[in-house]
């Protein structure tokens, strides 16, 4: 992000903040919801749809920085708590920065579209850089320092807050001097590489120069902190002093194009991960290639035996799946439901691997904030049109002549449960004066989208799938059903769909890991055309799993394959719903009954989606499989 325009424009750095966030709450508040220093330019980006929904607040800040103008510790403002006839004001201010500091929330900076990022040492003598830093940390009562307190042994005063009330901003650029594209800040035109922030807590030192009420030399690396007792006496006024330090530094050895490596090369485990993904990898490969060969050779042997029965007497001795050719395409009970979760299913596919190819093409990368999601809905929204006719083509093959409640219920039900679930979240995020909480506006254009778009688009989409014939099937279905002889435990429904989503989850769940990361712990993810390496992967585990327990039931002469092909490979959604449960209890460190609640709302979303993806995808290969087998055998 370039600023062109005039010289002054040109020399002026925008510093833009954004949410806080914690890893131990899931209720982010924006940053003027903390008495910080304001400010007074109202001019702020907007937001796209997905940095709303995710609940990106992005304001102008008071910041006043010039393209290689260092600075040395300048005021930015004053804050006094006193506590007398505004006693109540000043000490709920003051209440809520220390509980921001208790739960450890996280300052998110942007300039020129690059997070502010505060980088310190980890183990290994590696450096790690967070995109976001804290505002402050706390001492417990025991004189145990917590989080960013652990780096400073001069914050260790037992039941005491430091509140990081100065910052040293690094912001190393990339000259453009001597470029041919010329531009950026500055006169002689300079890019932005890279920016660092090193919070400190300072007690500042008063000066009597009502001009600079501090002393320049307050802000030096041997200063003492400021401290803030959890229980301070109520006749002492506190007053803070906001600061900040700003030092330019040129790298020419930094392409601007490369600037984001830095961040994605830091996150953690990364390096270490690739191997454990590249053994999965070359697992479910060997694993899905002995189901195709087992199937497929099973399979060759049994129709050339059934084509080569001549007698009607030999065919009384048959057994296996055969006999149930007259079962096989019967409706299923509650054809309407697995009707409708079929055409949202294939709406969540169709929109799933689209983000998917957008991203990998680079589109949706980190530095286009709030794209992902955009795209994600956008999408949904735009696809209602496939959910609709699948919806109504295998509705009209299973005899349904209720085509109106079909249309309606394909448009509605998926869509109204998450919308559901997420507007009681909503509602908690509201009282808790949260930025996640979506406005009203725009609840309003999401339900605008919702019944202005997709709705009319699943209609029309239904409309062409009830116009087209209805789904010839290769062989005639009887009258009167077969009676299903008694099952194994290994054939019966129960533990085949239990069995069927191991393998599939078993692909995916060292990415989920990632994702998770990406989603609660606030790092990024990048990773986009590995991802769309392993949804590919589990589409074919999903596919070949179901098909196989499908084979498998069939040959016992079990011919209620609809529903169970479709939960099969959808059980994969509850493994992991139990992935994302171990995660929150072994990995995240949330407390609260409102943000265990949020987590686990917002969990239930995406495990409903995907059990409608994978369900899905597991329906369709074996509806493909059983038509196939089917289509090739003589039947008298």
């Amino acid at each position: 992000m370039l600023v062109q325009a005039t010289e002054t424009c040109k020399s002026e750095v925008k510093l833009y903040v954004n949410r806080l966030d914690s890893e131990e709450s899931v209720i982010p508040y924006e940053y003027n919801r903390f008495d910080f220093c304001q400010a007074h330019d109202k001019d702020s980006p907007v937001e796209n749809l997905g940095q709303v929904v995710f609940g990106e607040r992005i304001r102008s800040s008071p910041y006043n920085i010039s393209f290689l103008k260092n600075e040395d510790c300048k005021l930015l403002c004053v804050k006094k708590y006193e506590f007398g006839s505004n006693a109540d004001s000043d000490e709920e201010k003051l209440n809520f920065l220390m509980k921001g500091m208790l739960k450890n929330y996280e300052h998110s900076w942007i300039i020129d579209n690059m997070p502010v990022t505060w980088c310190y040492p980890v183990e290994d003598d590696h450096q790690y850089c967070s995109v976001g830093f804290p505002m402050g940390c706390y001492v417990d009562s025991q004189g145990n320092p917590k989080d960013a307190c652990v780096m400073n042994p001069a914050y260790k005063k037992a039941d005491t807050f430091y509140l990081f009330n100065h910052v040293d901003l690094q912001i190393t650029y990339h000259s453009g001097a001597d470029e041919a594209w010329g531009g950026g800040f500055g006169s002689k035109g300079g890019r932005i590489t890279r920016i660092r922030v090193t919070p400190r807590s300072i007690k500042h030192v008063v000066s009597s120069d009502p001009k600079n009420p501090i002393d320049s030399k307050s802000c030096g690396s041997s200063t003492t902190p400021m401290e803030i007792k959890a229980r301070h006496p109520r006749n002492e006024p506190i007053t803070i002093y906001y600061t900040y330090s700003v030092l330019f530094m040129a790298d020419n050895s930094i392409k601007w194009s490369s600037r984001w490596d830095y961040l994605l090369e830091s996150m953690p485990h990364t390096n270490i991960q690739w191997f454990s993904i590249l053994n999965s990898l070359v697992i479910v490969f060997f694993l899905t290639g002995m189901v195709a060969m087992i199937l497929l050779r099973t399979l060759h042997k049994d129709i050339a035996r059934y084509n080569q029965i001549d007698s009607e007497d030999d065919a009384q001795e048959e057994f296996g799946w055969k006999l149930v050719h007259g079962d096989i395409f019967r409706s299923p009970h509650h054809s309407m439901l697995l009707s409708v979760f079929l055409g949202s299913g294939v709406q969540v596919f169709c929109m799933t691997i689209t983000t998917l190819f957008f991203a990998c093409l680079g589109f949706l990368s980190p530095a286009n904030r709030g794209a992902l999601m955009t795209c994600a809905m956008v999408m949904f929204v735009c696809l209602g049109t496939p959910a609709g006719y699948v919806s109504a083509r295998l509705y009209k093959s299973f005899g349904g002549y209720k085509w109106k409640l079909n249309v309606l219920l394909t448009a509605l039900l998926c869509p109204g449960i998450v919308f559901s679930i997420f507007f009681v979240l909503n509602l908690l995020l509201w009282a808790k004066g949260s930025s996640a909480a979506i406005p009203f506006t725009t609840l309003i254009a999401l339900l605008a989208m919702w019944f202005g778009v997709s709705l009319p688009l699943t209609f029309a989409g239904a409309y062409f799938g009830f116009k087209k014939r209805v789904i010839e099937h290769p062989v005639r279905t009887n009258q009167i059903p077969r009676q299903i002889p008694e099952q194994s435990i290994y054939t019966q429904p129960i533990p085949g769909v239990i069995m069927g989503g191991i393998l599939p989850f078993g692909c995916i769940f060292i990415q989920l890991f990632f994702i998770l990361n990406s989603i609660w712990s606030n790092q990024m993810y990048y990773m986009f055309g590995f991802l769309f390496l392993v949804f590919i992967i589990l589409a074919i585990t999903c596919s070949e799993t179901t098909i196989l327990l499908c084979y498998f039931h069939l040959c016992a002469e079990d011919y209620h394959w609809w529903w169970r092909s479709f939960l099969t490979s959808g059980f994969t959604a509850f493994y992991l719903f139990l992935y994302c449960i171990h995660f929150f209890m072994t990995k995240l460190t949330i407390t609260g009954t409102v943000s265990t609640i949020l987590y686990f709302g917002y969990t239930l979303i995406m495990v409903f989606l995907f059990f409608l993806l994978t369900g899905t995808i597991g329906f369709f290969a074996s509806f493909w499989f059983v038509r196939k087998i089917y289509s090739v055998v003589k039947v008298d």
